[in-house]
């Protein structure tokens, strides 16, 4: 378990994609190594949760960008 707990950590929604990536990598690596409580696990989840949804986010803007550069290019 690292040293760094979810309270810790900054806002996930001041995260940029590359950040939320990261840790969200960190976060899966340790729940599959277990060790961690019940409640550790809980909050490890959450977080790994929101960072899911952060990255979604990210694609789902870059996406609309390029489709909106497209548009633009075309038309």
């Amino acid at each position: 378990m690292s040293d760094m707990t979810a309270s810790d950590s900054p806002p996930v929604a001041e995260l940029s994609y590359e950040q939320a990536r990261d840790e969200l990598v960190r976060v899966v690596t340790e729940l599959e190594q277990g060790g961690a409580t019940l409640e550790q696990s809980i909050a490890l989840w959450e977080r790994g949760e929101a960072l899911a949804r952060r990255c979604e986010e990210w694609l789902i803007g870059a996406k609309e960008r390029l489709d909106a550069a497209r548009a633009a290019a075309e038309g």
